[in-house]
């Protein structure tokens, strides 16, 4: 009997991320942790036949083109996770943020239809299991405070964070420099602090 389940090991800027998969292409857990803790969180259903390397073809574009700077193309790939409905509504609400800019819990709470339910949003960001196709990282708390990251830590979510803010400036600075190549060619090698220049290997 086949495995119902897939699974690949995405090496990724901020650690390996592990998906798992069903037959249908829906990513049923995700993280940046080993696979056995990922296999951890899906309904034991899912693991009883364990389940075969690989990932479907269009979970493995969406990574890629995450790693090239896409922000948006992990919102493409069908998911599913247990949890009622606000937990579905806060979950879908995250897949719909810009990555480099973040959203506060709040800010989550109000796009699923319940702006004082804050606590209920962190909650639910808390128990995602399939991390970077629901992008949690991407909600903080207030005042730019981080918050927990269950599905790797809070420094892969600062990373991550990190990793999708650099899109953002080596945007920036490659439009500015196709606009006014002469000014701006020498600021391709300032150094930020903190991280590599803008336009830089990532």
């Amino acid at each position: 009997m086949n495995a119902a389940l897939t699974h690949e090991r995405f090496a990724t800027p901020v650690g390996d991320l592990s998906v798992f998969a069903t037959a249908d292409g829906v990513v049923r857990a995700a993280g940046f942790r080993p696979a056995v803790h990922v296999a951890a969180q899906l309904p034991g259903g899912l693991v009883a036949d364990g389940w075969s390397q690989g990932a479907p073809p269009h979970v493995r574009d969406a990574v890629e083109a995450w790693l090239d700077g896409d922000g948006s193309a992990a919102a493409s790939v069908p998911v599913q996770q247990e949890g009622g409905p606000f937990f579905q509504d806060v979950w879908e609400a995250t897949r719909r943020i810009v990555a480099g800019e973040p959203l506060s819990y709040q800010e989550v709470a109000a796009a699923a239809g319940r702006p004082r339910a804050m606590r209920a949003a962190g909650t639910a960001c808390g128990r995602n299991a399939i991390a970077l196709f629901v992008p949690c990282h991407r909600v903080i708390a207030s005042g730019g405070r981080l918050g927990r990251y269950g599905p790797g830590g809070p420094g892969i979510k600062a990373a991550l964070l990190a990793f999708e803010a650099g899109w953002a400036d080596a945007a920036v600075l490659r439009a500015g420099r196709e606009a006014h190549p002469d000014v701006l060619a020498p600021a391709v090698g300032v150094v930020h602090p903190g991280g590599p220049a803008p336009g830089g290997d990532r």
